[in-house]
């Protein structure tokens, strides 16, 4: 398994600017849960896609995560 600590400390940073974007998400979950919720797993080396949380997330928020994953991991 071969990580990227770089690009993953990156993605972890973009996910904190989601939650503190989103003032609602501080009520109903942790910022750590939150991060939790998108672990990074590598197949062969490279990242897999994420997949929605079984969290309650408003899709609005899932595909910001989504692109920050994009752009942390390209």
């Amino acid at each position: 398994m071969n990580s990227d600590p770089l690009a993953e400390k990156l993605f972890e940073m973009k996910l904190i600017g989601i939650y503190e974007k989103y003032p609602w998400m501080h009520d109903e979950i942790s910022m750590q849960d939150f991060i939790r919720l998108f672990p990074v797993i590598y197949k062969q080396g490279k990242p897999m896609e994420l997949n929605k949380p079984a969290f309650e997330l408003d899709k609005a928020v899932f595909l910001e995560v989504l692109v920050a994953f994009k752009q942390s991991f390209g």
